[in-house]
């Protein structure tokens, strides 16, 4: 039994490194995405996103990642957060997610997804920032983005 216990928690151990390798390749794959640039050239925000315990802060100048850093950071502020466990957001991140895992909003109402804070930024730059969240679909294997 405690050898099945050990396996559980090296398998969640392994999916949050890789949840969490994917959110740390954001700020080079957004900063080197002309299209992303000129989509949000407006965008200037500041951000969390929380992969199961672990929280992200990403401040964004004028569409460019400007900082990211890896949490817990005691007040660190951000108009808005968007929480998940670790296998939700390795979900949202395959190439082709399954219906209710393609968008923070469907993951919202699925409640795999908490979005809270102000959503004006949000939601005046949702494009944007559903497509920098996205951007670690790209680096899946045989992905033909």
């Amino acid at each position: 039994m405690s050898s099945q216990n050990s396996t559980v928690t090296t398998a969640d151990a392994a999916a949050q490194r890789n949840a969490g390798t994917l959110a740390e390749k954001i700020p080079d794959l957004v900063n080197g995405n002309p299209a992303l640039q000129v989509r949000g050239r407006y965008a200037t925000f500041a951000m969390m996103i929380e992969i199961g315990a672990v929280p992200y802060y990403i401040s964004v100048v004028d569409s460019r990642i400007a900082q990211m850093d890896r949490g817990p950071l005691i007040m660190r502020s951000w108009s808005f957060a968007i929480r998940g466990a670790e296998s939700a957001w390795l979900t949202f991140w395959q190439p082709l997610p399954p219906p209710h895992f393609h968008d923070i909003f469907a993951l919202a109402k699925r409640g795999d997804f908490r979005i809270e804070g102000d959503m004006r930024p949000l939601l005046t730059h949702l494009l944007f920032i559903k497509d920098m969240l996205a951007a670690p679909r790209t680096l899946a294997e045989g992905n033909a983005r």
